[in-house]
């Protein structure tokens, strides 16, 4: 179990080394686990194309296989390489990407069945993070799920999710405490059909001003 810790994000890989940049990105390729900040919570990161790496965080939350699991991407252009999305994806994207929205739309067939649990559907986040949006510009998409045991509470601080996870983790990224604290809100879009299925960081009243526009 390694700990990096960020400095200056204007200095280095958005607050880490070259070096320490390239164990995460080792880490990811490796299929061992990572923990990484966003700008919600710290999130737990695998290969998703790794169905052994997914199945490492499935066992390492604790998380029954029947629970779907989200992924994070670098932006809307890798968001397409994995999902469908329609006019009012692209809608809610523009207004609130990066940033602490889940959206909830049709998955292709490219990613494996076992991240979704066999379901239609995946959650795609864009993180409001330096270091996140790095190394998911370097990685490519990655699981995304809070760095906990399931049900125990989320992370927003480094070492909550260390006492939690422990050695099931081989790299842990701290770059301090998490700058919004709540968990992102998830819209699901099915079908021309928008529903706000998880409040969060973002009121119900902003997403359906952007829609409505």
């Amino acid at each position: 179990m390694d700990i990096i810790k960020c400095k200056d994000a204007k200095s280095g890989d958005y607050g880490v080394s070259k070096h320490d940049l390239e164990q995460v990105l080792s880490t990811l390729r490796f299929g061992r686990l990572v923990v990484y900040p966003t700008e919600t919570i710290y999130g737990l990161g695998a290969d998703p194309f790794d169905e052994t790496a997914v199945k490492r965080v499935y066992i390492a939350k604790r998380r029954p296989f029947d629970m779907a699991l989200s992924i994070a991407v670098h932006d809307i252009s890798m968001a397409e390489q994995i999902a469908e999305l329609d006019e009012s994806a692209y809608k809610l994207a523009k207004a609130f990407l990066p940033g602490p929205l889940t959206l909830l739309v049709k998955k292709k067939p490219i990613l494996p069945d076992i991240i979704t649990a066999s379901l239609p559907e995946v959650g795609i986040r864009v993180p409001d993070h330096p270091f996140a949006l790095r190394m998911l510009e370097e990685f490519g998409p990655i699981i995304s799920t809070s760095a906990n045991v399931h049900s125990h509470p989320n992370p927003t601080e480094i070492n909550t999710a260390i006492a939690d996870l422990g050695n099931s983790v081989a790299t842990y990224v701290d770059c301090g405490p998490c700058k919004v604290g709540t968990p992102s809100t998830i819209v699901q879009i099915i079908d021309g059909t928008v529903e706000v299925v998880r409040y969060g960081a973002i009121p119900k009243e902003k997403i359906e001003d952007v829609l409505t526009r």
